[in-house]
């Protein structure tokens, strides 16, 4: 059908096109627990408003007569887009926990139609040991990444106890050290340099002919985005890791990434030991905003904002799991330690730089379903992803109706695992969504908050 010119809103930028292709399709998944049952008819208002905050809302991805991928406004439906789920009635509260796990687990596995606009919320009001009522916003990672997710909840949440005050964030400025002396200067562009090539070349091996080794979080095979998975989450105290935190000298990321392999180092222990050496990678997804907080949808979609622009701006990067041999199982500080050296390490490169311009030229000569192919290699190579987001410190409030919880996952990844972070309220939350009846979720969950109990132990018995 030929399209009349206004009625594309523009065409889709590369990386958009890449998160949905033939090859691949992925989407974001956020969940808000709120601490009231959820009033339907205020959420079906919410959403009228939410269309109107940014144009990708209300359009679908087409081809022009060109054949190019553009946006195209059309009408919207808010009944397509709102799905208000009434559980069974009478159930105890140990089986409204088990059914809504059940749901989200389905629910997990559904695409979201192309003939629409690539969003939708699910209302369930289902008491669950975590909430009254649970709140479901599925949206295409083509629209846009985790940061413009939390844009959306920033333009439409309120604090809960003063909604005349703003919400307000983690700082998210990462120190590099600077070296004042000129032979510094040199030696930290020289290393730059030396990381820059080592990191390319490794991530273009391991995106094309090196893979991560079959392991109990690591199946291998094709079509693994399209088997059942589970979703479980984790909650710690965020007050404890940052005591590990000044105790150690160490970063919370490095306190984080530290916990969740020596976890999947101990779960690899006690499901097959001789894995707890094998070759493992975790792609670790950051934002690569010029920008140390949030931003509002609104201010996002401005034309001068080049700092923090709406949609996908992030880079990837490869991060070995240490082995058993590197680093003992039974000294947990081991790998905190090795978890901050390779991230300051990977500070140090342009190598993410240098595989966006590849991925441009990639699209640029061949054409976005090759440019697909490519990211899709990456992730299948790898045994997992861990992406990470910072929540607001204080209670926030939606339609009235307050947060308890709030925790997020990726969909459509060809890997046996993703594991996501958030952090609200001084509470990190730790989300796993696990290839079911391939990973056991209950020991690998039981395995991470182990780690965290050794990583704790250890670090609170040294002496400053």
């Amino acid at each position: 059908m030929e399209m009349k010119e206004d009625e594309l809103l523009q065409p889709v930028s590369p990386t958009a096109q890449s998160m949905n292709s033939f090859v691949r399709s992925i989407s974001l998944i956020a969940v808000l627990e709120f601490e009231i049952a959820i009033d339907e008819h205020k959420f079906m208002s919410f959403a009228k408003d939410l269309i109107h905050l940014n144009p990708l809302f209300t359009s679908i991805m087409v081809n022009d007569v060109n054949g190019e991928r553009k946006w195209k406004k059309v009408e919207v439906n808010i009944e397509e887009h709102i799905i208000v789920h009434t559980p069974p009635s009478n159930l105890s509260l140990q089986l409204f926990d088990a059914y809504f796990n059940e749901y989200m687990t389905n629910y997990a596995l559904q695409e979201l139609p192309q003939n629409k606009p690539l969003w939708e919320i699910h209302i369930i009001n289902c008491p669950t040991n975590n909430a009254a009522g649970n709140l479901v916003f599925k949206i295409h990672h083509s629209l846009g990444d985790g940061y413009s997710l939390m844009g959306v909840l920033i333009s439409s949440m309120t604090r809960a106890h003063d909604p005349s005050l703003p919400l307000t964030f983690p700082s998210r400025k990462v120190k590099l050290e600077q070296s004042g002396h000129i032979l510094g200067r040199v030696y930290q562009f020289l290393l730059s340099s030396m990381n820059t090539v080592l990191d390319f070349g490794g991530n273009m091996m391991k995106s094309s002919v090196l893979e991560d080794h079959l392991t109990p979080i690591r199946s291998g095979g094709d079509g693994v985005e399209f088997r059942t998975f589970a979703i479980r989450t984790i909650t710690f105290s965020l007050h404890h890791i940052k005591k590990i935190k000044a105790k150690l000298g160490v970063t919370i990321n490095d306190v984080i990434t530290g916990m969740i392999f020596l976890g999947l180092r101990l779960y690899m222990q006690e499901t097959r030991p001789d894995s707890t050496n094998s070759n493992s990678t975790a792609l670790v997804l950051i934002n690569t905003r010029m920008v140390e907080n949030y931003k509002s949808v609104q201010d996002m979609l401005k034309p001068n904002n080049s700092n923090a622009p709406w949609g996908n701006r992030f880079a990837l990067l490869h991060i070995d799991i240490p082995k058993a041999t590197d680093c003992e199982l039974s000294n947990p500080l081991q790998f905190i330690k090795a978890a901050q050296k390779m991230i300051k390490r990977k500070r140090y490169s342009s190598a993410v730089f240098l595989v966006g311009k590849l991925m441009e030229m990639i699209h640029k000569l061949r054409g976005p379903e090759v440019a697909a192919k490519f990211m899709y290699k990456t992730a299948q190579n790898t045994s997992l992803s861990i992406s990470n987001m910072m929540g607001p410190r204080e209670k926030m409030a939606m339609c009235g109706h307050p947060v308890k919880g709030v925790y997020f996952t990726v969909v459509g990844i060809p890997q046996s695992l993703m594991i996501t972070v958030i952090s609200y309220m001084e509470q990190l939350r730790i989300t796993l969504l696990s290839e079911k009846e391939f990973i056991d979720e209950e020991k690998l969950t039981s395995c991470i908050e182990k780690a965290f109990e050794n990583i704790h132990e250890a670090s609170m018995e040294l002496s400053i």
